[in-house]
């Protein structure tokens, strides 16, 4: 039951973070109805910001996302002409931070405009940039935290509506009660509870649970930035899997290689649950 219960908790997220943007950059969510000709343009670097913008902005909002597509790896993102002239012509925008989405700034700084609201996670969280896991999203309580900060900044720009703006940012924050609750009431009944992982992807969430990580941090750092860990890494991670000391693998399903799926597949032959992530939201049809 416990295993069952654990892997329950990591396919939510996916749910959680699954796309109703579309998979390219320049995708928009509009929220209900066709917003007007006055709508404020907005920019999420990743699509689940956007997202979030979408929700909180409703039919006064046309939202982009840069990041949305679940074949790519956002830590390698490059971007084009197009992406600086959606960035640069955008009143509001929310990024990341912690070095995920460093263009962003580099565009800002090329295209700078007083009256652009920025909101930096990272520096709404108050994170110092050594923090080790950008992967901000799967912490709950960082999307309420946007969602609010994205009212107020919507509220700047357009005040006549700002009741608006802050009853979407409180239903926001609503409906993710049922995910909080899950993982509350796991980690009530559940404390503990010793997973490995590939990358640090859902780590937020993991130990929100109450999850113990077995899985070395260096480990995990060195595969979410395509660099072969060490070998006394790799065997740590190895007997995890092998020893059966963990109830599941939690991998990175946007991006794999030969030797995470090489985990995987010893995970599966050991009959340890297997469980993928993504980074950015992965399919139409769902929201965050």
């Amino acid at each position: 039951m416990r295993t069952r219960l654990l892997a329950a908790l990591a396919p939510a997220a996916a749910v959680l973070l699954a796309s109703a943007c579309s998979s390219a950059s320049g995708a928009s969510g509009t929220g209900s109805g066709s917003p007007p000709s006055a709508a404020i343009v907005a920019v999420g670097a990743e699509n689940e910001y956007a997202d979030v913008i979408s929700q909180v902005g409703g039919r006064y909002i046309k939202a982009a996302a840069i990041m949305s597509n679940p074949a790519t790896d956002p830590h390698t993102f490059e971007a084009s002409a197009q992406v600086a002239r959606e960035v640069s012509a955008a009143q509001l925008v929310v990024q990341n931070g912690l070095g995920y989405d460093t263009f962003m700034k580099t565009i800002e700084n090329a295209a700078p405009d007083s009256q652009r609201k920025v909101i930096v996670v990272q520096n709404l969280l108050g994170l110092p940039d050594s923090t080790a896991n950008p992967h901000l999203w799967y912490q709950p309580g960082t999307m309420t935290a946007v969602a609010n900060a994205v009212a107020t900044g919507l509220s700047a720009l357009q005040p006549a509506h700002a009741s608006y703006f802050k009853a979407n940012a409180a239903a926001f924050a609503s409906s993710l009660t049922a995910w909080t609750s899950a993982i509350a009431a796991f980690k009530a009944k559940y404390p503990g509870t010793p997973v490995a992982t590939t990358e640090p992807v859902a780590d937020y969430m993991l130990q929100a649970a109450g999850a113990d990580n077995l899985t070395p941090i260096a480990f995990q750092l060195d595969i979410m930035n395509g660099t072969d860990p060490s070998a006394q890494n790799a065997a740590a991670e190895r007997s995890l899997l092998t020893g059966h000391k963990v109830k599941v693998l939690v991998y990175n399903q946007q991006v794999t290689d030969s030797l995470t799926q090489s985990f995987i597949q010893l995970a599966r032959q050991n009959g340890i649950p297997v469980v993928g992530v993504y980074e950015t939201m992965p399919a139409p049809g769902y929201d965050y």
